[in-house]
């Protein structure tokens, strides 16, 4: 694949459709390509931007719909089991309330929380420079805003290769090793960021990594790629290796929180979702999950001035 064109082949394998689907998109002008020498071509730069304003579309029109439903939150960012285990602890509790939430990266979250899209972001993004998490990306991501970061958890990310670790992976030098295949997340996941970091003090090209372009939009998506065969490692969390029986490689124990901004901090729905994290019950059901650590569940953590 080209770095700046596709082919349709190439474009049904980069957006996972059937080829069938993306003459379908240029006859309905949904997508955009160019036609040169009797051949659709579609620029990748211009690709990736349709698929974002799709995504904010879809954003838009899913915060419309929950301001017409008083007791409805939106969410988007990161991924975690632990999250679907706290939107059932609301439902369980509070039956006239209810989150929506979107899988598009940390990054992503912020962005849609500053554009106003979402009312939660729900984040993990590493700053090396102090080794802190996700307040040092607010004024970047999120300069609109004056925002409330609270702690959900700790949990331990790490490599997930198939039982008994047949490839032999034992950290992210491993990753370039002829024969291995990579499943990569999004750009902007949190997780992705961390890669990056780490092949940069590695000075490891990212074109030395097999799959380093092949994406997946959760950690259960990186999971069931290294379960199925279709990758040999990929970057998920201990919750979803203990899931799937997959082989676990820590690489580091991180800070998960969400974001709010301050207008919205003390509305009744996010209230009552600050109260089923400090709740008993809440922290019954997910203190037996492994290395997951939840002390410091629903502590604000930061607040703008």
């Amino acid at each position: 694949m080209s770095e700046t064109l596709m082919n349709t082949r190439e474009v049904a394998e980069y957006l996972d459709i059937n080829e069938k689907k993306v003459y379908a998109l240029i006859k309905s002008r949904r997508i955009p390509a160019t036609r040169i020498t009797g051949k659709w071509l579609f620029p990748k730069d211009l690709v990736d931007a349709w698929l974002l304003e799709d995504a904010h579309a879809g954003l838009t029109e899913a915060r419309q719909r929950s301001r017409q439903m008083g007791g409805a939150l939106l969410a988007a960012g990161s991924n975690d089991p632990v999250l679907d285990i706290l939107q059932a602890s609301l439902r369980k509790d509070h039956p006239e309330f209810y989150i929506f939430s979107a899988s598009t990266g940390s990054r992503d979250g912020l962005l849609a929380l500053n554009a106003g899209y979402t009312d939660i972001a729900w984040t993990h993004l590493w700053n090396p420079q102090d080794d802190t998490y996700n307040i040092p990306f607010l004024a970047k991501y999120m300069p609109d805003r004056r925002g409330v970061v609270v702690n959900l958890f700790y949990r331990e990310l790490g490599l997930v290769t198939g039982r008994g670790n047949p490839s032999g992976i034992h950290g992210f030098d491993d990753l370039a090793r002829e024969g291995v295949r990579f499943i990569n997340r999004q750009p902007g996941a949190g997780t992705r960021v961390l890669l990056d970091i780490h092949l940069g003090r590695l000075g490891i090209e990212k074109s030395q990594i097999a799959g380093y372009e092949q994406e997946a939009f959760t950690h259960l998506e990186v999971g069931l790629a290294v379960l199925s065969g279709k990758a040999d490692v990929g970057i998920a969390s201990i919750a979803i290796a203990n899931f799937l029986g997959l082989d676990f490689v820590p690489i580091t124990r991180e800070r998960f929180d969400m974001v709010l901004d301050q207008n919205n901090f003390f509305e009744k729905p996010v209230q009552l979702l600050m109260d089923v994290l400090h709740d008993k019950a809440f922290r019954q059901r997910v203190g037996g999950m492994s290395r997951y650590d939840f002390s410091d569940s629903g502590r604000i953590l930061y607040s703008a001035s």
